[in-house]
């Protein structure tokens, strides 16, 4: 285990966090609850039918005894769940409506993270990004200031780490996405111990090509600098001039980077997606994620190849991010 992760395991054992798993009876989710307990790292909650869970539990060799298991068919303080539920949709669904969905685990786990109940969720392992990240934009919904939420992925090998992003959510995103993607991924970079030098991304380096994408970069390193003055950001640039010293020296002499970015914000979610996992298969780095941004707490979404070392890092990133909520 890297060097970053036993630090967050350091810190998140002290606040000891409880974190919610909606996919109660997956084999991963289970293995991993019961590593997590086993450590004392973080409180696990499975979601399910408690005889399912343990069934399958037994099955595949997870000790999940001191496993807190919660089924919506038989929480008693559903009648709370739903009143908020309700008052948090403002209209959009009646009380029998609510009473119905909350039966759904993800929307089920949302709330418990939304009332206090759960420091933050993971789901994912047998569920679409849609049916985790839809409830936490319906119930938990974006901090103040923030439009859309975003993903990004942290990119790990031996001491070095970078941030990448948005790898994971917007298609196409606009200049106000992408100065969005890029404040909020220098609040992430910092979560893990990453002093940001975020650089905005293109196919050119400070006026080297003229496009309407080259300008939308542009745009969004200029409001980026506006969300937050202090914010050590730097576009539109080549990778290469972001990140190799020699290479910004020729390209981009003036700027405040020098070649030492560590946080990059993609143009559009293609490049993002096929820039982190050439980092990963050919540059061998782990790629960690990916990890939401910008919701008020924080929900993270699995993939559904993962196994359950994902599984447990996921979850030690989600009881780190609520620590600095």
């Amino acid at each position: 285990m890297t060097d970053m992760f036993k630090t967050i395991k350091e810190q998140v054992k002290e606040a000891n966090p409880t974190i919610v798993f909606p996919e109660g009876t997956d084999e991963r989710i289970l293995e991993a609850a019961a590593r997590l307990q086993a450590e004392g790292t973080l409180q696990p909650i499975l979601i399910g039918n408690e005889e399912d869970i343990k069934e399958k539990a037994e099955e595949v060799g997870a000790d999940v005894s001191k496993v807190k298991i919660m089924n919506p068919e038989t929480y008693e303080g559903m009648g709370e769940l739903v009143e908020a539920f309700v008052e948090r949709r403002k209209g959009k669904n009646t009380k029998e409506e609510a009473e119905k969905i909350l039966k759904t685990p993800n929307y089920f786990g949302t709330m418990l993270v939304y009332t206090g109940k759960a420091a933050g969720l993971v789901s994912g392992a047998a569920h679409s990004t849609g049916d985790t990240v839809r409830p936490a934009l319906q119930i938990i919904k974006t901090k103040e200031g923030v439009k859309k939420t975003s993903g990004v992925f942290v990119m790990v090998k031996n001491d070095e780490r970078y941030i990448f992003g948005d790898c994971a959510i917007n298609i196409s995103p606009d200049s106000s996405d992408l100065a969005e993607t890029a404040v909020e991924a220098a609040k992430t970079a910092k979560v893990f111990g990453i002093d940001p030098k975020v650089a905005m991304l293109s196919f050119s380096t400070k006026g080297s090509a003229k496009s309407e994408e080259t300008e939308r970069v542009i745009e969004a390193t200029r409001l980026a600098k506006e969300k937050d003055a202090e914010l050590m950001i730097d576009g539109e640039f080549q990778f290469d001039a972001a990140f190799v010293p020699s290479v910004a020296a020729q390209k981009a002499p003036d700027s405040p980077l020098e070649g030492k970015a560590n946080t990059f914000i993609f143009p559009s979610l293609e490049a993002g997606n096929i820039g982190y996992k050439i980092a990963q298969r050919l540059g061998g780095y782990e790629a960690i994620g990916p990890i939401l941004q910008g919701l008020n707490q924080p929900v993270n979404d699995l993939s559904r190849g993962c196994n359950q070392e994902d599984v447990y890092k996921l979850a030690l990133i989600t009881a780190m991010q609520s620590l600095h909520k």
